[in-house]
């Protein structure tokens, strides 16, 4: 019974790290939760001028609250994407 060589010499596998580098997130003027930011802000600020019992500190805190609530759902957005900045 012969016995196998189990060294044969096969081509070492070369352990190419390919990177894969997603792109940023879309700018934000471009998506359309900017839109329907901007959309919301302005119908606050439209009823707060026209209603007579809706206060412009009411109507500055909603754009306060809808102004973080976009900002947080632009960190999440951005939070997904692989890019850095070397800044």
């Amino acid at each position: 019974m012969a016995t196998r060589d189990t060294t044969i010499d096969q081509p070492v596998a070369t352990s190419v790290r390919r990177t894969v580098q997603r792109e940023e997130t879309k700018a934000s003027f471009l998506t359309t939760e900017f839109y329907a930011f901007l959309a919301t802000v302005a119908g606050i600020l439209i009823a707060a001028a026209q209603a007579d019992n809706f206060d412009a500190p009411r109507a500055w805190t909603l754009v306060a609250a809808v102004a973080v609530g976009y900002m947080v759902s632009r960190g999440l957005a951005k939070s997904g994407s692989a890019h850095r900045d070397r800044d």
